[in-house]
Order: C-alpha cells, then structure tokens, then sequence
C-alpha cells in the first residue's frame, strides 16, 4: 500500500522530532564545553556561546588525569569486547545449531540473568575478585565486564547464526571440513556484521559503566573516565560544570566515532540478525 502524502509529512516530523530529541543533550553539552564562567551562570542561557573558550578543557585536564583515565577505560571496554565476543560466539553456534535441554537451559539462563539487577551482583563479584586478588586493578574489572556482557552477546550472536542457512556447513561437511574449520572458514565470516555488532555493543556499554567501576577500583590511577568525571562535583554537590562539560564531551567522542566509522555493519548485522530461518 502506498503511503498519503500527510501521512509521510507525519512520519517525517515524527523522525525529525525524535533525532532533535536525541541530539539535544549532546549539543547542549558541547556548547556548555565552550562557555567562560560569566556565560554558565547566566539568567539567559545561549546556544551558541558569546565568547568561546577553551579554558575548561585545559582546567579539565589540569584538574584530573583524564588521560590516564581515558586508557584505563579503553583497556577495560576493548579487552571486555573481545573476550566476550571469543567465548560467545562458539557458545551461539552450538545454542543456535544443537537444539538439545542444554541449549535451553543455557537460552533460559540468559533471560534470567538480565533480571538480576547490579546491587545483588556487587558483593558475590567483589568476594570473588578478592580471592583471586584482583581488587583494585584493570583486570579484575575486564573479568567483571565480560561475565556482565557475555549473555547478551550469547543471546545477539545465537540470532545471527540461526540467520545463516544449515545448507552451507552442510556443504562444507561432504568436502571434509570439520565442526570447528566449518565455524572459522564457513560461519565465522558470514556472521562478521553481527560481532560487529555484538562487539561495539558491549564496548560502548563498557565504556560508559560506572556503578562496578566506582566499586572495585579505589586507587584515582585505576579509576575509569565515568568514575573520574565524578571528581568534578564538588563535596556540597556544586559541580565545576564548564570543566565537567569539557570532560564529558571528550568521554563521549570515542563511542561516537567508533560507531559512525562501522554503522553500516551495526545496520546490516542487526539485520541479520532479526532473521530467522
């Protein structure tokens, strides 16, 4: 059925008020990011700043080692994404391809585990970490992210491989090809779109975790960008908002990029997976 030409006007405005929407708190934020003192406690905010400086980026990285900051959470987020995505996928394709009372269970175990919330999460995890001794360190917190990430890898991937058609490890199997050479040389690239996908999903969701990230690390050195944008806020609650809009700016570029730069596999992927065979 072809569409009326106010219904398309409806569904256009309808998009154009939903992406006005998400962009607001980015744009309010970067114009923040650029504002001097005098024009952040005005009674009559602006858009666009009057006098833009870059003052509190240079007071942002003087106050706090955001650097550092910034590495200790790209450690944590890119090695949680590939660990992840490494277990999770060999575990998909037997969940997808085995349809046994273990795939379920483990299909049942998945749904379960995202009820959970983190408060009843924090002190079995902070127990654990402790008796292998890595409290207060990078690699406690990557272990702590790929147990949080892994069932919803487990759960993305194992729709992207029942998308893939039987037919073709089937094929792979009358030429000699085992179940693992079938999964790297067969299946694995044609489920590229959806780790991908899977990949930055749990990257970004790494990357902006602040709750087990102000927990188990201690030490300002360890100390993720979310937790070290805290420092900003003052002990009454009065926040340093031009260097914290400088911060937080700076925080959000790398999901950003990352996200532009691989959209169109996120898109395809997503795809993917949404169909089933």
């Amino acid at each position: 059925m072809r569409t009326s030409r106010p219904a398309r006007i409806g569904q256009y405005t309808a998009l154009l008020a939903y992406l006005v929407f998400l962009a607001f708190p980015f744009l309010w934020l970067l114009s923040t990011a650029f504002k001097p003192p005098r024009e952040l406690g005005s009674l009559h905010p602006t858009w666009i700043p009057e006098d833009p400086t870059l003052d509190n980026f240079r007071q942002a990285f003087g106050e706090q080692p955001l650097l550092q900051a910034a590495l200790n959470s790209l450690i944590a987020a890119l090695g949680a994404a590939v660990i992840a995505v490494l277990i999770a996928t060999p575990m998909a394709y037997v969940v997808a391809r085995r349809r046994t009372r273990l795939a379920k269970a483990v299909t049942g175990w998945v749904v379960v585990s995202q009820a959970f919330p983190f408060v009843l999460l924090i002190i079995p995890l902070f127990l654990v970490l402790k008796n292998l001794g890595l409290i207060n360190s990078v690699p406690g917190l990557v272990l702590v992210y790929v147990v949080w990430a892994l069932p919803f890898a487990l759960w993305m991937l194992a729709g992207y491989v029942r998308a893939v058609p039987p037919e073709l490890e089937e094929a792979a199997a009358v030429d000699g090809a085992g179940r693992v050479r079938t999964l790297v040389s067969v299946t694995a690239p044609l489920l590229a779109p959806g780790i991908v996908a899977t990949g930055l999903f749990a990257f970004i969701t790494a990357w902006n975790e602040f709750f087990f990230a102000l927990v188990l690390l201690k030490t300002p050195e360890k100390q993720t960008l979310p937790v070290v944008l805290t420092h900003f806020i003052g002990a009454e609650g009065v926040a340093d908002l031009g260097p914290l809009a400088a911060a937080a700016f700076l925080a959000t570029l790398p999901s950003l990029v990352v996200f532009a730069l691989i959209q169109r596999r996120i898109t395809g992927g997503m795809l993917t997976g949404a169909v089933k065979s």
